[in-house]
């Protein structure tokens, strides 16, 4: 992993970013019990200077180097102006960050980022930290978590639909957008429209004129239509839906977790026969899923985009499929 090798081995790995209680940490400990239950080595890197009291431990934690109280403590900074420090500190003792990942050679990376959106949509400290991780032969993919509720509020989701748009501009790395919590979304109310209208990001003309009927919105109409033009002329936004509190499933290990894996997998668009077998019924096992997922076209695709895939991941246990990647299979019955 030295800087600018090229013929060093590779690593591979996510970039957990999002707003502040979107689900990062909760994301990262469910996906490393799924790699670490398949038998991949994983470990967590937390990059959160304000994440103090860790729930679960990591292989690094940058608390190591710099802690977001000391900084406000010593600088009179409050906690924006203090993130930004930590990360332009990291940027700047990025040698730290490399002899620390020296040891973690041959794991799955799981990079728990801070929850403050302007790290991730115009400052550029955190995206020259990834840029430098690439250079040191990492493989990155970057999952952005928005927790759901946001879907409630036509106004808020067209605010959440900028905010991801700007990140996945700006960040630069192969991206997957992920409504988190979704086991809470009707606790916040209906829906005005059905979930794949929002996970798909369709005709946003129907949210503007659902807008027109707020009184306040109504003043903003013009606005809203020049926000909703920029988002659809990019046409990049997509969410893929995610609930890590899905019920452990009798011999099937962590169901929710191999959702959660495959829902990544099947965003990239690299789902053909298995979905296509298991839309139709046809239940397997997660080595035949493997076989089918890891066509030789398809596998250099996803290891490119520093995405798990089945033979990187040693997916070769013989266990059932469980009932959630068997449901989302259902709704997705054609390839992308």
């Amino acid at each position: 992993m030295a800087e600018g090798s090229r013929g060093g081995s590779l690593a591979f790995g996510q970039v957990v970013i999002g707003p502040p209680g979107s689900g990062k940490t909760t994301y990262c400990h469910a996906m490393r019990d799924f790699l670490s239950r398949i038998g991949r080595s994983v470990a967590v890197v937390n990059l959160d200077p304000a994440n103090e009291a860790l729930p679960w431990p990591c292989a690094l934690d940058i608390a190591e180097l710099v802690t977001l109280p000391d900084v406000m403590g010593s600088l009179g900074l409050g906690p924006n102006g203090g993130l930004i420090y930590c990360m332009e500190y990291l940027e700047a003792n990025a040698d730290w960050l490399r002899d620390r990942l020296q040891g973690l050679r041959g794991h799955y990376i799981l990079f728990d980022c801070p929850g403050q959106v302007e790290l991730y949509t115009h400052h550029e400290a955190l995206k020259n930290v990834f840029a430098q991780l690439a250079k040191w032969n990492f493989r990155l993919a970057a999952v952005h978590l928005v927790d759901s509720h946001y879907c409630t509020d036509p106004g808020k989701f067209i605010s959440v639909l900028c905010t991801s748009l700007s990140t996945m501009l700006h960040v630069e790395l192969p991206h997957v957008n992920v409504l988190s919590k979704m086991d809470l979304i009707e606790q916040y109310g209906k829906l005005a429209f059905n979930l794949d209208y929002y996970t798909e990001v369709l005709d946003l003309s129907y949210l503007l004129d659902h807008l027109a009927s707020d009184p306040f919105f109504r003043n903003f109409r013009r606005l809203n239509e020049k926000l909703v033009e920029v988002i659809e002329d990019y046409s990049l936004v997509s969410f893929v839906p995610l609930n890590v509190q899905v019920t452990q499933q009798e011999g099937t290990g962590s169901p929710a977790c191999t959702a959660a894996a495959f829902c990544l997998l099947g965003a990239t668009g690299l789902e053909t026969s298995a979905v296509n077998r298991l839309g139709a019924g046809k239940q397997g096992n997660t080595a035949r899923l493997g076989n089918d997922l890891w066509q030789p076209k398809e596998g250099e695709r996803l290891m490119s985009l520093g995405l798990p895939g089945p033979c990187v991941l040693g997916w070769g246990i013989q266990a059932p499929l469980p009932s959630a990647l068997l449901a989302w299979a259902e709704d997705h019955p054609e390839p992308r």
